[in-house]
């Protein structure tokens, strides 16, 4: 192993500081985009033990679907670890279980998905059968300037009653590892289907400082979805933080898998268009968590982007 000998190095002049910082921030900036009811059927003698602990987790958040500031039957939650984050999301929506398992189970409609997230640049399907995501910033530009990630694809569980997706990489952007993308389902009835998506990473010592440095200055006044407390004039305080940057992203993914959904009932020549439509107005549903750009350049950039990525594949 070779050994780094570090020199003592002068003071860097001020204006090479502020570059330095305003770098940083930027990389902290793209760290943070990259890594967002009713009654339930009775259980059967032949539902496997997946599609019963889902079905159970149904059941326990029914208060939660009901009523809630998302103002659908939506849940989400997160949690922080020593060098981790980890946003989850259950809800109901409104597709029947034989059409939502054989859509998202199809690894090819992923990049589908993906490609609506304002940091995602292109997915290609590769020749292993992974997914290979260039991650970049919420502006048009090449991708030489974008961050390759390269996820392994699984269908975990593949059944009538439960359904498992697993996509997960071993390594991201400024040192983040270990990224995983968790998605399952059940069937509630006929019309219904109970979907369950968890979205999480690891981080090292450059990543925590360039997302310390965004949250400083570019994300100071940016917040999630969960509460903690009051604000001094009694209105919730929204979750802030790294937390607030893991629940912004887990919500714009799940975003992105209910208007890949709902878009497949237009014409093919009108899903695509249908699709960055729907994403852009249920982000904007939220738009305190997840407004930042408006309808003509998320549109005018996000064709492009999908053009490109229809040329590669």
């Amino acid at each position: 192993m070779t050994t780094l000998r570090v020199r003592p190095r002068a003071p860097a002049p001020a204006a090479s500081r502020h570059r330095l910082a305003r770098r940083t921030a930027a990389l902290g900036l793209l760290l943070a985009g990259c890594f967002a009811a009713g009654t339930a059927l009775a259980q059967t003698p032949a539902e496997s033990a997946p599609a019963a602990a889902l079905r159970a987790r149904h059941a326990s958040l029914q208060a939660a679907l009901a009523s809630n500031a998302f103002q659908r039957p939506l849940h989400l939650n997160s949690s922080q670890a020593a060098d981790s984050l980890k946003g989850e999301v259950h809800a109901v929506v409104t597709q029947p279980y034989a059409s939502v398992a054989p859509a998202l189970q199809a690894r090819e409609n992923w990049c589908d998905i993906l490609i609506l997230h304002l940091n995602v640049k292109q997915c290609r399907v590769t020749p292993s059968g992974g997914l290979t995501i260039n991650v970049g910033k919420k502006f048009d530009q090449p991708l030489s300037d974008t961050y390759r990630v390269d996820f392994s694809y699984r269908v975990a569980d593949r059944g009538d009653d439960h359904f498992q997706i697993q996509l997960n990489a071993a390594e991201g952007p400024l040192g983040t590892r270990d990224y995983r993308i968790m998605i399952e389902a059940i069937p509630l009835d006929n019309a219904r289907t109970f979907i369950h998506m968890t979205y999480s990473y690891a981080y090292g010592m450059a990543a925590r400082m360039a997302m310390q440095a965004y949250l400083s200055t570019l994300g100071s006044d940016k917040v999630g979805f969960s509460t903690e407390g009051r604000q001094a004039d009694g209105q919730p305080a929204l979750v802030g933080g790294v937390r607030g940057v893991v629940e912004r992203n887990t919500m714009r993914y799940y975003l992105a898998i209910e208007a890949y959904l709902n878009a497949r009932s237009a014409p093919p020549g009108q899903q695509v268009n249908k699709r960055l439509r729907d994403w852009f107005a249920a982000t904007e549903r939220y738009a305190r968590q997840l407004h930042e750009v408006d309808e003509a350049t998320y549109l005018d950039m996000k064709l492009k982007e999908v053009r490109r990525q229809q040329g590669a594949s």
